[in-house]
C-alpha cells in the first residue's frame, strides 16, 4: 500500500477534496496539519525539492500575509521559507507527497493521476 503524505488545511475545500481522494486510494495517508502544527524548516525544504519548486512558486500571493510580509521586498529563499513557517497561510495547498515526489493539487482530481503514476 502506498504511503501518502498530505499537507492539509481543513478550512480549504480543495484540500478536503484531495484528502478524500487520497483516502480512497490508500489506507496509509499521513495528514500534516501545517496550519496548527509547526513544520520544520528542513521538512519544508524537502517538500520544495520534491515539488521541484522555489519558495516563491509555493507562495499564495492573494493572502494578506503575502501583501504585508512579502510583496515588494527583496527576500532570499531562506527568508521566504521562514515567513512561510511563521505565516502558514502563505503555503499553497494541498501538497500531496508519495515516493519522493510531490504535487500541489489545486485541482483535487490531480491526485488520481499523480498516485496512479507512483
Amino acid at each position: 500500500m502506498k504511503h501518502i503524505k498530505i499537507f492539509h488545511n481543513n478550512r480549504c475545500s480543495k484540500s478536503r477534496q484531495a484528502l478524500a481522494i487520497a483516502n480512497q486510494l490508500s489506507n496509509n495517508v499521513q495528514v500534516i496539519d501545517y496550519m496548527n502544527c509547526r513544520v520544520l524548516k528542513s521538512e519544508l525544504k524537502q517538500v520544495l525539492k520534491e515539488l521541484k519548486m522555489t519558495p516563491e512558486d509555493l507562495l499564495r500571493k492573494n493572502e494578506s500575509d503575502y501583501k504585508e510580509h512579502v510583496k515588494g521586498k527583496n527576500l532570499n529563499n531562506d527568508q521566504m521559507i521562514d515567513l512561510m513557517l511563521e505565516y502558514p497561510k502563505l503555503i499553497e495547498r494541498p501538497i500531496v507527497i508519495c515516493k519522493g515526489r510531490a504535487i500541489v493539487a489545486r485541482l483535487p482530481e490531480m491526485v488520481n493521476g499523480f498516485l496512479a503514476d507512483q
